[in-house]
């Protein structure tokens, strides 16, 4: 197989190695979903082990559509954020079955099928000025470094919502052993992986992920790391004391309920779904692309159709597998900064989450510590863009700034999104700059949908 003629490595500035080790780069820095998932859809009664082998299935088929699709190399899998709202909100405080749930997935993608193959989306997506969209990667980078900061409990709840974590009261509640090691052990992976990044070493944040995994295992076999599952921590070897076998996808296969669809509260759960999966999705292909130096002068991403028809129809394709919404990772962006610049990355990142289908005890031993200090790296790495923004011309600066500290602040790309979109209409036409900045008809649209949508959900 002459893989430079299918991925065009060459003119992409790339070479084998480095596209699989982004790729293997990616899958580990994402790989917590095949945990997370079934976790967070087992709470509102779906089988967890079911779901685990939808999730695999639904990342691997979506992923190799995106390689297919566009030769880019971003990863796909059941979202983080749309899985809580799929189970927390829409089944248990809502009151829907879990199968009307995923039906509303299904139409939700079916929708977005409609949308990227009439253009909408890549009009949204051209429509959004430069500036803003430098301010997308530099607020995916805050945001993304944030939920590495909280994956490793370095960054806790606290009375001013969020604190740092207290070393002294986890020794004294006799939880350094378990829990307060595992926040040692994640700085100094960020440490690691800084001079990893600093001294130029190919496939940094991979090793910085392995090398902290590395330092744990050894922490307990000397007895300092203290397997305690009571409190979620859990032995970091993997453990194939029940052998090798796939998890049935009978119990979530194909049962999605049609039956409600035509009332209104069916409609407001379906356009939600639809709202955060296409501008979370727009959100993260601008910030990664805009870091990896894909989007033209004109700041437009080629191919990008294929990219998001991929992720429309691995959305339509979990919901009947039996998972909620698949969309575009964030944390592609750690392949991006390993190199990663097409389709192989994608593929070698589905591979691996298709053998996760039989070799699940070793990716569901890696621990959040370990992945964490690499979502804070890669914050830092896409942060850079911040320099690209124009910072003399303030209508542009204050909605840029405006869309950064809302994606973390309120813990949604789409969010900050909006709030970016909102502030650079309202700002521009307010000081008259409106004629001036050639904005597009497409920004007042959104602008004034944003703001419905804060008033009607």
């Amino acid at each position: 197989m002459d893989l430079e003629k299918i991925f065009h490595l060459k003119e992409n500035k790339t070479d084998v190695k480095t596209e699989v080790i982004a790729g293997i780069t990616t899958f580990m820095t994402m790989a917590y979903i095949l945990a997370v998932n079934p976790s967070v859809l087992s709470a509102c009664g779906m089988d967890s082990g079911a779901v685990f082998t939808a999730t695999a299935l639904a990342a691997l088929i979506a992923t190799l559509l995106m390689a297919a699709f566009s030769n880019y190399p971003f990863v796909l899998a059941p979202g983080m954020g749309l899985n809580a709202y799929f189970s927390y909100t829409v089944v248990l405080q809502m009151g829907y079955s879990w199968q009307t749930a995923l039906a509303a997935v299904f139409i939700e993608g079916i929708v977005f099928i409609l949308l990227s193959l009439t253009n909408v989306r890549e009009a949204i997506f051209n429509a959004i000025p430069m500036n803003l969209k430098h301010a997308v990667s530099v607020g995916i980078g805050l945001f993304i470094a944030f939920i590495g900061l909280q994956n490793a409990h370095i960054v806790v709840d606290s009375a001013t919502l969020v604190g740092v974590y207290s070393f002294k009261s986890s020794v004294e509640n006799g939880l350094f052993n378990s829990e307060g090691i595992t926040v040692v052990l994640a700085l100094v992976g960020i440490l690691v992986t800084g001079i990893l990044v600093v001294k130029g070493v190919k496939g940094n944040i991979l090793w910085g992920i392995l090398i902290t995994w590395g330092l744990g295992i050894l922490c307990q076999f000397l007895g300092i790391y203290q397997v305690n599952p009571e409190i979620g921590m859990y032995s970091l070897l993997p453990d194939f004391s029940n052998g090798i076998s796939v998890p049935s996808l009978a119990p979530t296969l194909m049962q999605m309920d049609f039956s409600g669809i035509l009332s209104l509260d069916f409609f407001v759960v379906m356009f939600a779904f639809l709202f955060v999966d296409l501008f979370d999705t727009l959100g993260t292909l601008i910030g990664v692309a805009s870091k990896a130096d894909m989007l033209d002068k004109d700041g437009k991403l080629p191919r990008i159709r294929g990219a998001l028809l991929s992720d429309a129809i691995g959305t339509s394709v979990g919901a009947m597998l039996g998972t909620s919404t698949t969309t575009t990772f964030v944390e592609s962006a750690s392949g991006v900064a390993e190199g990663g610049r097409t389709g192989l990355t994608a593929v070698v990142a589905a591979i691996l989450f298709g053998l996760s289908l039989f070799l699940s005890p070793i990716f569901l031993a890696i621990p959040s510590f370990a992945t964490a200090p690499a979502l804070v790296v890669v914050g830092f790495l896409m942060l850079i863009s911040i320099t690209k923004i124009n910072f003399d011309d303030f209508t542009e600066a204050i909605p840029a700034y405006v869309a950064i500290i809302a994606m973390p602040f309120m813990y949604s790309i789409s969010e900050g999104i909006a709030m970016g979109v909102i502030s650079y209409v309202v700002i521009n036409v307010v000081t008259g700059k409106m004629k001036e900045k050639k904005i597009s008809p497409l920004m007042y649209v959104l602008a004034v949908l944003f703001i419905g949508k804060y008033i009607m959900l």
